[in-house]
């Protein structure tokens, strides 16, 4: 039976009365009444010293992170809504990047917003085996910022908070260019020990559309513990 369409007022309970002070280009691409795909392009992805080749590496098996680097990289951002199968209202945050000719990584996540923790919630990857904390907040320019807080590992019975040193802690910076009538995102994830991970920036523009949810952007498995 397909997915009846839903909005989420994810962003909206998390902020509170803050999410008016957004860009009201902001308050629309995180309304999600609609579903929003955005294409732009990153003028830059960058990651650490090779030191860090091995965590990035992991990363791509779950479509979570990459160790390729690049500039003017075409890029896509996919967020739809739908309910998952514990009846919660879902954004997925699908991030596609054509890397080289021949390669294109993804970045997958799905985020909800739990009343127990007070907070969205972002399942990291295809699996949903990541469960991460976003603090939000709202800038002077109307800009979202996104920082990362604790982080849990959830697979069959291992149930556990990661510790820092094992993690990196990103933070996102998303607000509206009114001169040049596009959005700005600029990603960066570090860790307290080995210092800056990965992280890109650049530009793009928003279509919203009223499609059904495509299958390709859902986690294979869902995860019910927040």
């Amino acid at each position: 039976m397909p997915q009846k369409a839903t909005t989420a007022m994810i962003f909206k309970r998390a902020l509170g009365r803050r999410f008016e002070d957004l860009h009201p280009q902001l308050q629309r691409r995180f309304g999600f009444e609609q579903s929003c795909v955005g294409t732009g392009t990153m003028a830059e992805i960058w990651r650490g010293g090779r030191h860090t080749v091995p965590f990035l590496k992991l990363g791509t098996n779950r479509n979570i992170l990459f160790p390729e680097t690049g500039n003017d990289v075409p890029f896509v951002i996919e967020n739809h809504v739908y309910q998952d199968s514990f009846g919660r209202d879902v954004v997925t945050f699908v991030r596609t990047f054509d890397v080289r000719a021949g390669l294109r990584r993804r970045f997958d996540a799905t985020m909800i917003y739990s009343e127990a923790r007070g907070a969205i919630v972002d399942y990291l990857g295809t699996h949903q085996h990541i469960a991460v904390d976003l603090h939000l907040d709202v800038d002077r320019r109307g800009g979202l910022h996104i920082r990362s807080g604790e982080q849990r590992f959830r697979m069959g019975g291992l149930d556990f908070v990661l510790p820092q040193t094992l993690t990196g802690t990103a933070d996102l910076h998303e607000w509206y260019d009114d001169n040049e009538e596009c959005f700005r995102i600029r990603v960066t994830v570090g860790n307290p020990r080995f210092g800056p991970i990965f992280g890109y920036h650049g530009r793009f523009t928003a279509q919203y559309v009223d499609t059904p949810v495509p299958a390709t952007v859902k986690p294979y498995r869902e995860e019910a513990r927040e």
